[in-house]
């Protein structure tokens, strides 16, 4: 899918990811702060969920992010929205560095970065109407004057997910999943924001409601000119509504391209895996397999590339040295050994 991102080439991203990085670590215990007292510094886990990570999103497109669980997609988008802050690196809304905006600039960007959720039910106050749900970043951020003027946001924000405004008067538990993804969705949307991020925002969904909610997607972004950061494990979903793909593996992008080439030569061997588990009518007799091994802990990354435990084509080259991301043909990088660097 391919559309007109309302951009020129001399306009800044409206959100660039430089050499972003999120440490987790805990504080020490008891027995931890003893051992200190006597000069042995105890060594305390560090968990490297995002490492290094360079992205751009330009006004208008959807960036698809795809990879397994615990590869760091979750926790990526959750910094670009403001949620979690980086430990390292710089994120930049419209070509401003978040950390030097001032405090107007800075509602402007948390207003216009929002996030939906993958459980539409532990992302909604079970002891709240949707009514206040809605009505409650309106009354925060003085984005509305009076009840009537409020009542009025709240009901054509759920006329727009395609919800009847008289459910505003029902309490989250009252509704179906899709239903509840649809009231998150109406809940960014009733700030006005430019950009979304989708965090697997149809993965606690039943097949048949799936469809529904990624069409509402689909005509929200037409309707609103909406720029999307999806994030998702289905590729067959991205390859739907994606401009582009960036494949995530251990907390680093190894792969970013036009979906259209990704889907039709992937680069990197991790990415020829994933297309491999999309089952296709045209080879109904092929075999699926699992990819090979388990994603590595985070606490322990493996040395060199991180996936060459898994890589059917590793080298010795591979087990030793970490492969920098270079671009290999315009608009498209991968991180691998075994791709040419184009000139």
């Amino acid at each position: 899918m391919s559309i007109d991102l309302h951009t020129t080439p001399s306009s800044p991203p409206i959100i660039e990811l430089e050499q972003i990085g999120r440490v987790f670590t805990r504080s020490p215990v008891a027995a931890e702060r003893l051992l200190s007292l006597f000069g042995r510094d105890p060594e305390i886990p560090v968990l490297r969920a995002v490492r290094a990570v360079d992205l751009s999103v330009q006004r208008g497109e959807v960036l698809g992010l795809v990879g397994e669980s615990g590869c760091g997609k979750s926790t990526l988008g959750r910094i670009v929205t403001g949620i979690l802050p980086a430990s390292s690196g710089k994120l930049s809304y419209e070509g401003q560095d978040v950390q030097t905006l001032t405090a107007q600039e800075k509602k402007r960007y948390t207003l216009s970065v929002q996030m939906i959720f993958q459980d539409p039910y532990a992302s909604l106050n079970p002891r709240q109407k949707v009514g206040d749900i809605l009505a409650e970043p309106l009354k925060v951020h003085g984005l509305a004057k009076g009840r009537s003027q409020i009542k009025e946001r709240v009901r054509d924000a759920l006329l727009e997910v395609g919800l009847d405004p008289a459910y505003a008067d029902r309490y989250p538990h009252q509704f179906s999943g899709g239903q509840r993804q649809r009231i998150g969705i109406a809940r960014a949307l009733i700030v006005e924001p430019d950009f979304l991020v989708c965090d697997e925002p149809i993965a606690a969904l039943d097949v048949s409601i799936q469809a529904q909610v990624i069409n509402l997607f689909l005509e929200l972004r037409t309707r609103r000119a909406l720029t999307y950061l999806f994030i998702s494990h289905d590729l067959s979903v991205v390859r739907h509504i994606a401009d582009r793909v960036a494949i995530m593996y251990l907390g680093e992008i190894v792969e970013l391209a036009p979906a259209a080439d990704l889907f039709a030569s992937p680069a990197h061997p991790y990415t020829q895996t994933l297309l491999d588990q999309i089952p296709s009518v045209r080879n109904r007799k092929r075999k699926f397999h699992a990819v090979k091994g388990e994603l590595p802990s985070p606490l322990s990354p493996p040395s060199g590339c991180a996936f060459h435990p898994r890589c059917p084509h590793a080298t010795e080259r591979c087990r030793n040295e970490a492969p920098s991301l270079v671009s290999i043909a315009p608009g498209r990088t991968a991180s691998c050994h075994l791709v040419k660097e184009s000139k």
